[in-house]
């Protein structure tokens, strides 16, 4: 049985993310964002650096915005710089909004918002902090 995110020991969680963020991601950047991809990507402002990044993201599209869910929590980089700025951008799907009241929420508000087999797949890893972020 797989461990949830949430569960794995810290030095196995950080590896995860440094493979991620130095080997996935900039392969994932060419194709986040584009139709028929299934990563979204959001645009947002180093609140250090002032530098633009897009970081590849799973980002749900719901009435009023996208739900993201925070498979690292809440201390990654590109979140700090989203809710330090108070908007980014975000392309899915081949379509590019701008979006801004990020929100950090928790499952049982985000869940429910979602489509039951996104619903199903977040519960069964153990995703309990989401992004909401609202179409400008």
């Amino acid at each position: 049985m797989a461990l949830a995110p949430g569960t794995w020991p810290r030095p196995m969680q950080r590896a995860i993310r440094i493979s991620n963020k130095y080997l996935l991601n900039p392969v994932m950047r060419a194709f986040a964002g584009k139709k028929n991809s299934y990563a979204a990507a959001i645009r947002h402002t180093g609140r250090k650096s002032g530098k633009q990044y897009s970081t590849p993201v799973g980002a749900d599209r719901v009435p009023d915005g996208f739900i993201i869910p925070l498979g690292y929590g809440t201390r990654v980089d590109w979140l700090q710089n989203v809710l330090a700025a108070g908007q980014a951008t975000v392309s899915a799907e081949g379509e590019t909004w701008d979006v801004a009241e990020p929100e950090v929420i928790d499952a049982a508000k985000a869940l429910p918002m979602l489509s039951p087999k996104r619903r199903r797949t977040f519960e069964r890893v153990g995703i309990a902090q989401y992004l909401s972020v609202k179409f400008t």
